[in-house]
């Protein structure tokens, strides 16, 4: 049966079955009698076949079981065709269940019906809806409305179609898992080898594995030769571990005998038994808790959800509200509900939806320059809310290019000398202790001189290696001379890598001056080292290791380790030749040789420079109210030298340490309240409770972890995110614009602003300049801000709705009204005569209407009056979005200390204004648009409101500068960061008073002010661009009445 095997056990098959029938039952399973009528059987399938119960052994108690046991898995050869076709059916294929997927049309059908979009269909549906009943009760009803619900419904089909594009592109979660799955295993059954497809592999299946193929199952390993795995695809880890049938450690996830699905077998060959199948297996486990895992949702969906909450409850209660206003003023029912669907559809902001998606993705595309990728296009806005940063120390808080700056041996710190020459040396080279402490640096060491750098400074050739040991190759190689020299004259003969279980290397090496005798070296964390020593070096005799010199190894590792440096210990032993004769096989999976008993040497410090912009960046996210915490591996005392040279600990702040030491007390007696800063032992939070670490993370504002493991960044992690809570505030929902409603129902006057031209602002001027915010330079104080609390700081608050309708708003419906009672009025009719006339206005029957002159109008001229008013409409919101686009820029800063560097900005200036020339001055668009050419004066009408709103904006600016506490009513939110949310809500305005109100009168108040203005104008109203056909004598009526 053995095949060559070679096993040290017992092979005796009733020996075997005795010893697994033993140590079943100290584990309370079930084992029946042996069945007497199968004596050909022998009595170890006997026992696999009678078990009932053997499935109840997890992975644990796998791992535990005796040699013997495993190797009456190898005597049955495997099970028989028959069993794995039983456990087949019972356990099912080895396969992971994929999460239940969301088909693809449910997707794309979220991203069309989802958040935002939603409201966009329902106000089209009310577009529709509004315009079928005025199919039903006009002659001729005006297709306002179906335009709208058709651009509407375009908008929204087009967004989503981009939206599902950008996420299909990063959605594939388990095609990685998929991939993991090897296509075929090597299997033995009924004592023959034979390939499967690893979907059939069942649990009691003997699989063999050999280098460079990947484990189909979790595998209990029962024999081994040589073997390794890679478990980087598990744990992120690429070293290779060693696999033996050993036990070796109460973690079944760091016991040497299980070998792991989906990791790779890179060198050896090894027999396991199959332990775990699909989702049974550790990655399996893991698929299924990441698949389970429930999606929250975004901050910037939380916001969208809120703002559209927000504008339907606006909407519904406007339209409700002016709906029975109506009524109650005479209006029948069928005007008012197409009234009330009026108001409703124009509190829908029609590019809001395209332009925060075009502007996440710009965004996500800048992020993906600097080298981060982002999944999810609503993920970009999280970094806003960020509070808290754990940071790693080696290679993100520091450059990770090692340098040997100082050693410790015989009781005698010496600085290291980086020079090539070795002229600013300041110890003996010649000293016995110095030359051991090289040899084991050099030795004990896999970094490696890239080839054909022998005319390169040695400081400047480039290694291949960990920093560290990089570090160290270069010191031994400019002191002692080529480093390769001296690993040919002490070849290598064992060797157990760097594993931050062990935290030690070491290595066995053939002496080059006796050839019978081997050295071991050893080098790593200096406690643990130390730990393994008894003896120590000093002057080049060996010396007891007692308690003063322990006491000189703790003062040099303080002083060394307070420098902020990274120190390593060493030590070796001189094997002896009797025991360990030439050509004696070093079992470094067994450890045939002594560990413990070394002789210590020495230390050697080396010092990571920080990165050049490191103290920066932690002193703009402390003064962001940012949080920067380090998470190392390094000693305390490294790790707290590190946090101080980048501030993460200030020069000012205290640790308990630090505050015992000074008043030359006990730690017991130091309140930790006390301490700003603390630096923590990873060793420590196992024994802390989540309350304790909680009130450690609360009230300490400085803190550094040390020497911790994964593990321990995961609790960390997690207490961070417990602490982060919401501060409590009030949202207060002021809408000024109800006034000039009311005003609308009584006065009612003509049209202001049509759907038509709300649509080429929403859709079209406004677009670019609000895109081209996504290009703006943050504000220079930006870091200087506390971060935003996505659960209660809102994207649209009371302060945003104040800034947006109640101030900047009211001035741009201003200049919008100004500009539409100047041209009425240049065309006949006073602001007092437009007061009711709107039922007569729009009499499609009255040809006779007089203006404020006696002059008669028919339906089509002032129909052409009124879309001319539309289009001015149009350009004074134009020309004051230059003002709110500029202002939009910074949110507390002027304009003047952030400039004009934005050239997509300055673009979007230049766009919006040729869209608008375009759309007043081309031909046809009187038919196409119902837009109609302007005078150049009309441009000019509303440049004064355009400059008011920029020297009022600089003032409420300045207010707040000069006092951040007060001023409230001027704020805009400062956790808000979408300055085209504010440039949207500001332009609504203008589709509030003009589309929702309908031939609004609000500012028929200021009529008299203008109408003397209009009065005295001698040229009259100048038709240079087209004629009103067959009226010229209104202008002689005119100058008679003002006679």
């Amino acid at each position: 049966m053995g095949r060559g095997w070679v096993f040290q056990h017992d092979n005796d098959p009733k020996h075997t079955a005795r010893a697994t029938k033993e140590w079943l039952r100290k584990k309370h399973l079930k084992v029946l009698e042996w069945p007497s009528q199968s004596p050909d059987l022998n009595p170890i399938e006997n026992l696999w076949r009678e078990l009932k119960d053997l499935k109840k052994v997890c992975m644990e108690e796998w791992a535990k079981i005796p040699a013997a046991v495993c190797w009456s898995f190898i005597v049955f050869q495997g099970l028989t065709n028959a069993k794995a076709l039983e456990v087949l059916a019972r356990d099912g294929p080895n396969v992971l269940t994929p999460p239940p997927t969301t088909p693809e049309w449910v997707k794309f059908c979220r991203q069309l019906f989802g958040g935002f979009s939603l409201l966009l269909w329902i106000g089209a549906m009310l577009c529709f809806l509004a315009y079928s009943i005025q199919v039903g009760t006009e002659d001729e009803p005006a297709n306002d409305n179906l335009y709208l619900g058709v651009v509407l419904s375009a908008v929204v089909i087009i967004t989503g179609c981009f939206s599902y594009y950008q996420e299909a592109k990063s959605s594939r979660i388990m095609d990685s898992f998929k991939n993991m799955v090897p296509q075929q295993a090597l299997v033995i059954r009924e004592g023959e080898k034979m390939t499967i497809n690893a979907e059939l592999v069942v649990r009691g299946d003997l699989v063999e594995i050999k280098g460079g193929d990947r484990i189909p199952a979790d595998l209990r390993i029962v024999s081994a030769a040589g073997c390794k795995v890679d478990n980087s695809s598990l744990t992120g880890e690429s070293e290779p571990q060693t696999r033996t049938p050993e036990f070796t450690h109460d973690n079944p996830l760091e016991t040497r005998n299980i070998a792991f699905f989906s990791t790779n077998c890179v060198e050896g060959t090894a027999h396991g038994v199959v332990v775990g199948t699909g989702d049974r297996t550790v990655m399996g486990r893991i698929a299924t808790l990441a698949s389970g895992l429930e999606t929250g949702q975004t901050p910037i969906n939380m916001e969208i959800e809120h703002f559209i909450r927000l504008i339907t409850g606006v909407a519904v209660f406007l339209g409700v509200s002016f709906f029975i206003l109506a009524v109650v003023l005479g209006y029948t029912w069928l005007e008012a509900v197409i009234f009330l669907i009026g108001i409703i559809v124009a509190n829908v902001p029609e590019g809001l939806l395209a332009t925060v998606t075009v502007c996440l993705t710009l965004t996500a595309k800048r992020m993906a320059k600097k080298n981060c990728l982002v999944k999810n296009l609503e993920a970009v806005e999280t970094l806003g809310s960020t509070s808290t940063i754990c940071s790693d120390k080696t290679g993100t808080l520091t450059q990770n290019r090692m340098t040997v700056a100082h050693m410790w041996f015989d009781n005698m710190i010496h600085e290291a000398d980086t020079t090539e020459d070795q002229s600013g040396a300041t110890f003996d080279k010649t000293s016995p202790t110095w030359q051991a402490l090289a040899r084991v640096a050099g030795l004990c060491n896999r970094a490696e001189f890239k080839a054909g750098q022998e005319n390169i400074a040695i400081l400047k050739r480039d290694t291949a290696g960990d920093a560290s040991e990089n570090a160290l190759l270069k010191c031994i190689e400019l002191s002692c001379g080529s480093v390769r020299s001296m690993r040919d004259r002490n070849p290598k003969v064992g060797e157990i890598p760097f594993n931050s279980t062990n935290k030690y290397q070491l290595s066995i090496h053939e002496q080059e001056d006796n050839e019978k005798s081997h050295l071991l070296v050893m080098k790593g964390a200096p406690e643990r080292i130390l730990d393994r020593c008894s003896t120590i070096m000093i002057e080049g005799q060996v010396l007891p290791l007692d308690e003063d010199w322990i006491d000189a190894f703790q003062t040099a590792y303080m002083d060394l380790g307070g420098l902020g440096e990274r120190v390593l210990g060493f030590c070796h032993l001189q094997l002896s030749p009797d025991q360990f004769p030439h050509g004696f096989v070093f079992d470094c999976d067994l450890v045939n040789f002594p560990v413990e008993g070394l002789c210590f040497l020495g230390l050697m410090s080396m010092i990571d420079p920080p990165r050049a912009a490191v103290p920066d960046a932690v002193g703009k996210c402390r003064s962001a109210g940012i949080k920067v915490i380090m998470v190392t591996g390094d000693h305390p005392i490294t790790a707290k030298a590190i946090a101080k040279g980048v501030g993460i600990i200030s020069e000012d702040n205290e640790t308990v340490e630090d505050i015992a030491e000074r008043l030359n007390i006990p730690l017991s007696q130091v309140n930790p309240r006390d301490a700003k800063a603390c630096v923590v032992h990873g060793g420590d939070l196992k024994d802390m409770s989540a309350e304790y670490l909680d009130d450690l993370l609360r009230n300490h504002t400085e803190i550094v972890f040390a020497r911790t493991s994964p593990q321990q960044k995961l609790i960390i992690v997690e207490g961070c995110q417990r602490t982060v809570k919401g501060r409590p505030t009030c949202v207060v929902f002021n809408i000024p614009e109800i006034s000039p409603f009311l005003l609308f129902i009584l006065a009612s006057i003509p049209l202001p602003l049509g759907t038509v031209t709300i649509l080429c602002i929403d859709l079209g001027t406004d677009m670019v300049p609000a895109i081209s915010l996504a290009y703006e330079t943050a504000e220079s104080d930006i870091m200087k801000r506390q971060p935003r609390c996505p659960k209660t700081d809102k994207l649209v608050n009371d302060k945003l709705i104040s800034m947006a309708y109640g101030q900047i708003g009211m001035i741009q419906a201003i200049a919008g009204f100004f500009t539409y009672f100047v041209i009425l009025a240049e065309n006949g009719f006073w602001p007092q005569t437009l007061l009711g006339i709107r039922l007569d206005w729009d009499d499609r029957f009255n040809n006779e209407l007089e203006d404020s002159y006696g002059q008669q109008w028919t339906y089509e001229q002032r129909k052409i009056v009124e879309f001319t008013c539309h289009t001015s409409f149009f350009v004074s919101i134009v020309v004051v979005q230059w003002a709110d686009l500029v202002i939009c820029k910074t949110r507390r800063n002027s304009v003047f200390q952030q400039g004009m560097k934005n050239r997509i900005l300055i673009f979007g200036l230049f766009a919006e204004t040729a869209l608008a020339a375009f759309l007043s001055y081309c031909p046809g668009m009187d038919i196409a648009l119902r837009m109609y050419p302007l005078k150049v004066s009309w441009w000019f009408c509303a440049l004064p409101y355009s400059l008011l709103i920029f020297i009022y904006d600089e003032v409420r600016k300045l207010i707040i500068r000069r006092s951040p506490g007060g001023g409230s009513y001027f704020q805009v939110s400062h956790r808000t960061k979408w300055g085209y949310l504010t440039y949207y809500l500001k332009r609504d305005v203008f589709r509030g008073l003009g589309k929702l109100c309908k031939e609004s009168a609000l500012l028929a108040f200021i009529g008299s002010w203008f109408h003397q203005w209009a009065a005295r104008t001698e040229s009259g109203f100048d038709w240079t661009v087209r004629e009103l056909p067959s009226h010229t004598s209104w202008m002689a009526k005119r100058q008679e009445a003002q006679e």
